[in-house]
């Protein structure tokens, strides 16, 4: 249990991380979820001379932070990842005219929602909670669904807790979570996974794809991505499915990616990479956030979100890459 200041407002920004990921998981967006965090810290602080005390400080705080997200949800529109919008292309097919931002899952810094240090366990939770393919099949659901299934699957609530933030009787949590998890596995996924985290073979693969990337060596990529790996490039709607495809693309309208740099960073709990690609006079200019799906040692999926303007200052990521 986190102990209490005399100061509420050091109290709030304890939960902070917490909060963020937790909004996060609803909304799907790092920036919606850094909006909605500080919105209910606001109103957190304006009406902390009304809290009674009846339950504790950190169960008021997502009663706050869960209205504000509801009523960020009542648009009614749902964030997607290409591959849930359309029929996957090929390399031949023109990328589509990008959409607007608020269309997409959008990526999140590991350092937003997963707290330095804790119980290993906690963070492995943590991380699986936040992949972009979870977070992807959370926003198929209602969003009161949606707070019930995070609350009580990956926060580990009881239902009773639940029941009492959400307002609603033991029976409709229950069967608001049946729902969920029924919707959750007709999408292929569990609640959360929990795999270890990456493996010294998983390591040495990265390496090897950074390696054959800045190289833009075909065969060597050939080897580490799987037959049917799938790439996706938001803002634009054209998502791939075959690695003859994906490497067609890259040699093809991708071909100037070719003498790109990649800088290693951490986004959703997956490997991911800042991708510089070259300019006409020797330099460098942001191109892409990559953000890998691996399973067995081997890449399944690859996320290029294009829209660094926004992106790398949200990752703390430089304009050009470290020089060496």
């Amino acid at each position: 249990m986190t102990a209490q200041t005399t100061d509420p407002r050091l109290d709030f920004e304890q939960h902070r991380s917490e909060l963020t990921a937790y909004c996060y998981r609803m909304l799907g967006s790092a920036f919606d979820a850094d909006d909605a965090v500080q919105e209910a810290l606001t109103r957190a602080w304006r009406a902390y001379d009304r809290f009674e005390g009846r339950s504790s400080l950190r169960t008021w705080l997502y009663r706050i932070t869960t209205n504000v997200c509801f009523d960020m949800l009542k648009a009614g529109r749902r964030r997607a990842l290409p591959l849930d919008l359309s029929e996957a292309g090929s390399a031949e097919s023109p990328p589509g005219a990008p959409m607007v931002s608020t269309t997409w899952i959008e990526p999140v810094p590991d350092s937003m929602v997963m707290a330095a240090g804790g119980d290993p366990a906690d963070r492995t939770v943590a991380r699986e909670s936040v992949r972009l393919a979870f977070i992807a099949a959370l926003q198929h659901l209602p969003p009161r669904q949606r707070a019930v299934l995070i609350l009580r699957d990956v926060l580990s609530w009881r239902a009773k807790e639940v029941g009492s933030l959400l307002d609603m009787t033991m029976a409709s949590v229950n069967s608001a979570l049946q729902r969920a998890r029924a919707t959750l596995k007709a999408q292929e996924l569990t609640s959360v996974d929990r795999p270890d985290g990456l493996s010294e073979h998983d390591e040495q693969m990265l390496s090897r794809y950074v390696d054959a990337f800045e190289r833009y060596d075909m065969d060597a990529l050939t080897d580490l991505i799987t037959e049917d790996a799938t790439q996706s490039m938001p803002p634009f709607p054209l998502w791939l499915r075959g690695r003859d495809d994906i490497l067609g693309w890259w040699t093809g309208q991708g071909i100037e990616c070719r003498g790109s740099r990649l800088v290693p960073t951490s986004a959703n709990g997956s490997p991911a990479f800042a991708q510089y690609r070259s300019d006409l006079a020797g330099g460098y200019f942001p191109w892409a956030l990559q953000v890998l799906d691996i399973e067995d040692g081997r890449i399944t999926g690859l996320t290029f979100f294009l829209d660094t303007e926004r992106l790398f200052p949200l990752f703390g990521l430089p304009n050009t890459p470290p020089s060496g």
